[in-house]
């Protein structure tokens, strides 16, 4: 396999792991992650974990803010070099205003083709990786964003929550939604579709519970699985039980690559700890 042709890059939402990044030589643009007054580059300076403790020790929740346009342009400049394509991931158009950036920054770069996702976390992942599969193929950047175009519909991306703190501090859910869901132990299942986070449905009960009767849900979906690999991508706190359910998944996909990953600070700074998805791509759209 020779030297790509293209550059595949990605904001820091993508998710992947230090070590899948390294191997597949994928360039990453770090959000940042705002602690009150202090700014600090997400996976570079600060864990989700940090995340976390900030949240107990001032019960002020982490935010997120979008990469700029001058920060995308010095990014790009810096890992693309010359007489090299690039493709670039962002985070759903819905969701950020970083897509939004990225494509004003790279306007009069003909070699740098802006993908929004329309999605978050390892439903981004997916698509990196498919990006670096065609790559290594030598496809050119024009014909992996079109085919990328294609795909984003078809990827399945879910997360079960498991405290609502994070998501009522953060405007997502009422003081009553999340009063009533916590009294009656209800965890709810958030999909990602057509670019934006929606309630798909609610579980009830002890986490472990729900975390196999959710993913037993998604194996048996008529719409199966299709392509190369799955994720599990956990927010923290799952561990243990994110290896029981890769078993399960290679039970039933015996085929594919089962990924487990750590989630990044976007998705840990709405979500909380205790969150996790099973997320792939699917044979029809979502």
């Amino acid at each position: 396999m020779g030297e790509r042709k293209t550059v595949i890059l990605s904001d820091s939402t993508c998710d992947l792991s230090a070590e899948i990044v390294k191997a597949r030589n994928i360039k990453i643009s770090p959000l940042t992650v705002v602690f009150g007054d202090e700014k600090h580059l997400d996976g570079v300076d600060v864990t989700p974990d940090d995340v976390y403790d900030y949240y107990k020790k001032t019960k002020s929740l982490a935010k997120t803010t979008a990469t700029n346009m001058a920060e995308h342009e010095d990014f790009i400049t810096e890992n693309v070099p010359e007489g090299k394509e690039a493709v670039y991931f962002n985070i759903s158009s819905e969701m950020s205003t970083t897509f939004n950036n990225a494509r004003l920054a790279a306007e009069d770069m003909d070699n740098v083709h802006v993908i929004d996702s329309r999605n978050l976390s390892t439903g981004i992942g997916l698509l990196v990786l498919h990006a670096c599969d065609l790559a290594d193929e030598g496809k050119s950047a024009k014909e992996i964003y079109d085919e990328i175009n294609e795909l984003t519909a078809y990827v399945d991306a879910s997360f079960v929550v498991e405290t609502l703190e994070y998501l009522h501090k953060g405007g997502r859910c009422s003081s009553i939604a999340a009063l009533g869901a916590n009294l009656l132990k209800l965890r709810p299942m958030i999909q990602v579709k057509d670019g934006k986070m929606g309630v798909a449905k609610k579980y009830r009960g002890k986490m472990s519970e729900v975390f196999k009767q959710y993913v037993d849900e998604k194996l048996n979906d008529e719409n199966k699985f299709i392509g190369k690999r799955i994720f599990i991508t956990h927010s923290g706190n799952c561990d243990e039980i994110a290896l029981e359910l890769k078993d399960m998944v290679l039970k039933a996909y015996p085929d594919k690559e089962v990924l487990i990953t750590r989630a990044g600070c976007t998705v840990s700074c709405h979500c909380g700890p205790g969150t996790l998805g099973v997320l792939g791509i699917r044979e029809n759209k979502i």
